[in-house]
């Protein structure tokens, strides 16, 4: 028995510069930043001054009253994507064995929610705190929840590999479909831990960006970077078997064709270029793809002193003289970082730039690092033809995952 081939029939997003795919696609081919002073709390005392907000989006708008109410803004965005997928992919759940309809989305418990129910018990006792706690605070909430919103029940997880996380869920469910558990799953990441707690954690770390200025905070692969800038939001694909998308003739956008995993085991925060070499390099043989063969890279490029010249290097291991013929580009010049949520809206990016032939550009590049010598496509978007895709994202603390999409073709 042959093994399936994976395509992508719908794709949905909710994250700084748009609100639907269609609207962040032309922010980001505008080179449009979402990257402004923080308003979501009091950042007075803090050194971190910027981030990336979701501004304007109202859940009631995409889901029942009582599960806007009831559920976090991390479900609210990846349930809005997850209905914007489906709707593109024209699943008809009345039509689909539902127990092969899955769900793979990553989430971060939201640390502002654990925080309040935390002083709800200190203060007012332990019969105050929320009866939903564990269902609401858990990682899993958003992947539940879509799941019971589509009766999707088929595999249903939430993979955690902090910042590779997004990235991982997607190629955690194509591989559900490869090994049978599924012909449908609905994947991806959504997050919004854009937080007092998130950012004072990580900016202790030394990881997190204090430029005031929004137009220069986050600069990935430029010599004046300070690190990377937080964001929220989200992004869901619709992947299918190809046999299953051909049966209801589906319109298949692209291919997912591989996908490739490796864990550094070398420091808790530092990343390491040979491991994350391994993960592309698995990615591209598994989607039986020369390093030749690809002309874009769409990068982890988180802003950071340490990440984006060891993705550089990892690059130069993975396609030698050839990395210089890559495009590179970095979303989250965009939109920030939203930690487990950041490999999916990349991916949605990836995928337009497939479809479309369209690179947007990495914004804020204005002095070159020796260290990061390839073409990062500074601040302006550019026309390119692009036949196959590697997505990179690696986690803090060395988990690393990697997708190849291409062209689809019969």
């Amino acid at each position: 028995m042959s093994t399936p081939r994976v395509v992508v029939t719908g794709i949905g997003t909710v994250n700084p510069i748009g609100h639907t795919v269609d609207e962040f696609w032309k922010n980001a081919v505008a080179g449009v930043s979402g990257i402004g002073p923080i308003t979501r709390f009091d950042a007075t005392n803090f050194y971190v001054k910027v981030a990336g907000e979701i501004k304007g989006f109202d859940a009631y708008a995409h889901m029942d009253p009582k599960i806007a109410d009831r559920n976090p803004r991390a479900v609210h965005y990846g349930l809005a994507a997850a209905q914007e997928a489906m709707a593109q992919a024209g699943i008809d759940m009345e039509r689909e064995v539902l127990e092969r309809v899955g769900v793979s989305v990553a989430c971060m418990s939201e640390s502002d929610y654990i925080v309040r129910q935390a002083q709800v018990l200190e203060r007012r006792g332990s019969r105050r705190v929320d009866p939903l706690f564990v269902a609401r605070s858990g990682p899993s909430a958003p992947a539940m929840q879509i799941g019971m919103v589509f009766r999707a029940r088929g595999p249903n997880s939430s993979p955690n590999s902090l910042c590779a996380s997004g990235t991982d869920a997607i190629g955690t469910a194509m591989n559900f479909i490869k090994l049978g558990y599924a012909d449908v799953m609905i994947a991806g990441g959504t997050d919004s831990c854009l937080s007092p707690l998130g950012i004072a954690g990580l900016d202790i770390l030394g990881a997190v960006s204090r430029e005031p200025d929004p137009a220069i905070a986050c600069r990935p692969f430029d010599a004046e970077r300070s690190g990377f800038v937080f964001g929220e939001g989200s992004g869901i694909v619709v992947l299918e078997s190809l046999e299953h998308a051909k049966a209801r003739d589906a319109n298949i956008l692209v291919e997912l064709a591989g996908a490739g995993w490796s864990f550094d085991a070398f420091d808790q925060t530092a990343p390491s270029s040979e491991p994350e070499a391994y993960a592309m390099k698995f990615a591209l043989d598994q989607a039986r793809v020369a390093p030749s063969e690809i002309s874009y890279a769409n990068a982890h490029g988180t802003s950071t002193r340490l990440n984006d010249p060891t993705e550089t290097q990892a690059l130069k291991l993975t396609f030698g003289e050839h990395a210089y013929k890559l495009a590179v580009n970095s979303t989250k010049s965009l939109v920030g970082h939203a930690i487990t949520a950041s490999g999916a809206v990349e991916s949605i990016a990836s995928i337009m730039t497939v479809v479309t032939d369209i690179i947007h550009p990495t914004i804020n590049y204005r002095t070159p690092d020796p260290e990061c010598d390839l073409d990062y496509v500074p601040n302006t978007a550019r026309q390119s033809h692009v036949e196959i895709c590697l997505k990179n994202s690696f986690g803090l603390g060395g988990e690393n995952c990697c997708l190849v999409f291409r062209k689809f073709k019969d």
